[in-house]
């Protein structure tokens, strides 16, 4: 039994202890902390990495998914992030095929399934940290810290900073990484239990089989290489045995038996770290030429410091970063989906107060750094190194050392982090346990702790349900985030709440003078409000700050034709189509203007342009269709609406029109099968039952065109061509019945 162990006796009763019993608590706990989120929708990234990700449709080849980034992009775009994770998205996309399209229930219950599972490998994983290898003679690994590995396991299950990856839907990314990721250290521990004692001997088999795990965590998401890196500081400094301070006392002493050290002549050793730094070197070189081009392009909005001109603003601001994410680690009370623009201002000086953070986290690494490394207690060495290992090396791809990365704090991160934030909280409590009297309180502050953070994690669950829950919590966080106030813009927007999705929006754009998503969208309900002048000036100051934005020269453009100012209009769509040169509703507005000034090739050309790149564009088939019909064209009116209907059979509208020109064409029968199909998919549409009541009356059905004037009058008692068409159906009756009398 571990000393750390004996210390946590009167925390944890052994009536507990079993493996069987400590997982399936540590599995239930997980389930319960974030059941509340199983029926939650999709929110925020979820939308573009799931929702409007084409590779997780059956249409799309399985082989595009090695080719594309996690947000469907191909890798070889300027614009891909160059988040290379094929195996998350290929379990979205049998997410998708089991519940039958975009039904989020079940991916949420993966994520929860997915969180509970890491867990219960926890209890393995601290285990061993806590612990040691200690094997029987059967090879059967010793849990010798079943007290210890339970409470760190549980501290692990309830922290709340795992909430967005397991409430969100694309933090599978993170949990899938994490999953393997710790079977790779687990199979790597596997190496060495040939012998019972630690460090003897090591199996290629079983290393060979970790860089694979490692590989397969990378596919998942980008920092599951680190894996490599924590497994030769497991071997070097716990299998190894490497003492730095009896190293570094040799070297001063220039003591003759350094050159005897048993590490160096280790040749098992070498080969592994041979084995492992090859596996690395293969994985990082196939990223890179997976990858096609250089690093994604960031904003200074999505990290600001690292756009700092001076070296010492950038590595003052890098370093308050760390401290915040060491902060959240310790007090998760303030979670924020997002920790971007203006939400933590720039240190832009020594003499900010917040300076102090920075000096207090380094104070307490080098402190545990130097107990890990320099420590006489060889137990105590093992689990603070092991402790720092899990909490430093799986950070590093965030922390900016390396390339510049697209956020400022990021919760999901902290996901593998944890792991050693748990080993350490866990040993502060066994130390303290072992120092003082009153261990009663250090068992209520521990229990205080887990039930505390169930609680926070079952609330925070409950705010990731739903987009406005999730976006309204972070008000109270991020005040200064211009993201903020702009994602609760565009939630109220999407529910039809103009006024308030204004004050959101305008509020984003005093914040970030220069966030031209806001200015966008900000435009385009003032464009609908009919306020055009303003939306005019904010959408030219959109493209004026950032000239390739697509979305904006569109939107200007049809603020422009609004305004009668059509040779500006023109323009603007141009310069759309040329930053995107796919972009059917580009294409589809920029017919619009040509039809308004008569140039009805060109508008044709411009719709057709549309259907080409976006075959199931509803709108620009349907405007061809009207164009010719009122053109006389019925013969290509009639092609035009049969080609739109086998693309789109189930179109309402396109039957509509097609059934227009086949009454004009007096195919009559044909015609009265559209409408009536027409009506049956819409029956409330006046117009449809205005244009059959038509119909009727050219055929001659005339009781059957009375019928359906008065239903068509019925929902819109205000159409004029109907009532007057109804009107000269009446008097056409009783002429009919004067004559018959």
């Amino acid at each position: 039994m571990a000393v750390l162990d004996t210390d946590l006796d009167h925390i944890l009763p052994s009536s507990v202890l079993p493996p069987f019993w400590a997982k399936l608590v540590v599995g239930s706990v997980a389930i319960v902390c974030f059941a509340r989120s199983y029926d939650g929708d999709f929110v925020f990234d979820d939308s573009e990495a799931i929702v409007n990700n084409k590779d997780l449709q059956a249409e799309t080849p399985l082989g595009d998914l090695w080719h594309h980034d996690f947000w469907g992009s191909r890798l070889s775009s300027n614009t891909s992030h160059k988040s290379y994770r094929p195996l998350t998205v290929l379990t979205f996309r049998i997410n998708y095929y089991l519940s039958g399209g975009f039904h989020p229930v079940g991916f949420h219950m993966v994520n929860i399934l997915l969180h509970s599972g890491i867990s219960v490998l926890m209890v393995d994983v601290f285990s061993v940290l806590f612990g040691g290898l200690q094997y029987t003679s059967k090879g059967r690994r010793l849990h010798l810290a079943p007290r210890a590995s339970l409470l760190a396991a549980l501290l692990f299950a309830v922290h709340p900073v795992h909430t967005e990856c397991v409430a969100g839907v694309v933090g599978r990314a993170d949990l899938l990484c994490a999953l393997f990721f710790l079977l790779s250290f687990l199979g790597y521990c596997k190496a060495f239990r040939e012998s019972n004692k630690e460090g003897a001997h090591s199996s290629t088999f079983w290393v060979l089989l970790s860089i694979f795990l490692g590989a397969v965590a990378m596919l998942c998401k980008e920092q599951g290489i680190t894996v490599l890196g924590l497994n030769a500081v497991f071997d070097i400094l716990v299998i190894g045995k490497f003492n730095v301070l009896e190293i570094v006392q040799k070297v001063l002493h220039k003591d003759k038996s350094l050159e005897n050290l048993g590490m160096l002549r280790n040749g098992g050793l070498l080969f592994r770290m041979t084995l492992l730094t090859s596996g690395g070197a293969g994985m990082l070189y196939v990223r890179w030429r997976i990858m096609g081009t250089g690093p994604p392009a960031f904003t200074e909005v999505d990290n600001p410091a690292s756009f700092a001109d001076s070296m010492l603003v950038r590595a003052i601001n890098y370093n308050y970063y760390y401290s915040l994410n060491a902060w959240l680690l310790l007090c998760p009370w303030w979670l924020c989906f997002d920790w971007s623009m203006g939400c933590i201002p720039l240190i832009k000086s020594v003499s900010d107060w917040r300076v102090i953070a920075l000096a207090a986290l380094w104070f307490c690494l080098i402190g545990l750094i130097c107990q890990a490394l320099c420590s006489e207690d060889g137990h105590k060495r093992r689990i603070l190194t092991l402790g720092l290992g899990f909490l430093v090396i799986p950070f590093l791809p965030a922390s900016n050392l390396f390339f510049r990365v697209g956020f400022v704090v990021a919760e999901r991160v902290l996901y593998l982090p944890s792991v050693g934030y748990c080993v350490l909280l866990t040993f502060g409590f066994g130390a303290l346990s072992k120092h003082t009297k009153k261990k009663k309180l250090i068992a209520a502050v521990v229990l205080g702790i887990l039930f505390i953070n169930t609680l926070r994690c079952v609330k925070r669950s409950g705010e990731w349900r739903s987009e406005e829950q999730l976006f309204r919590s972070a008000l109270s966080v991020c005040p200064l985030n211009a993201k903020v106030h702009y994602n609760i813009g565009k939630n109220l927007a999407d529910k039809g709440n103009q006024t308030a999705a204004i004050r959101y929006y305008r509020e984003a754009v005093r914040l970030n003078p220069k966030y031209v998503h806001a200015m966008n969208n900000l435009g385009n309900i003032l464009k609908e409000r009919n306020e055009l002048q303003e939306a005019e000036e904010l959408l030219s100051l959109a493209v004026q700050i950032q000239p390739d934005f697509a979305a904006a020269w569109m939107n200007l453009g049809i603020v422009q034709n609004s305004l009668k100012r059509f040779e500006a209009a023109e323009q603007s769509y141009r310069t759309a189509i040329k930053h995107r040169r796919k972009y059917p509703d580009c294409y589809y507005n920029l017919g619009r203007l040509y039809a308004d000034l008569n140039r009805h090739v060109d508008a044709l050309n411009a719709w057709r342009n549309a259907t080409v790149l976006k075959p199931e564009h509803s709108l620009a088939w349907n405007n061809m269709i009207i164009l010719l019909d009122n053109t006389g064209n019925l013969a290509q009116a009639e092609a035009v609406g049969r080609e739109a209907l086998e693309l789109i059979p189930n179109d309402h509208s396109l039957m509509f029109s097609l059934a227009n020109v086949l009454g004009k064409s007096q195919k009559y029968k044909e015609s009265e099968a559209l409408f009536l199909k027409a009506i049956k998919a819409n029956p409330n549409a006046a117009s449809y039952h205005g244009n059959l009541a038509v119909l009727y009356h050219r055929w001659g059905h005339l009781d059957l065109a009375k019928k359906h004037y008065e239903i068509s009058l019925q929902l819109d008692p205000m159409a004029s061509g109907t009532k007057e068409n109804y009107g000269l159906l009446r008097r056409k009756l009783e002429l009919m019945q004067k004559k018959d009398v």
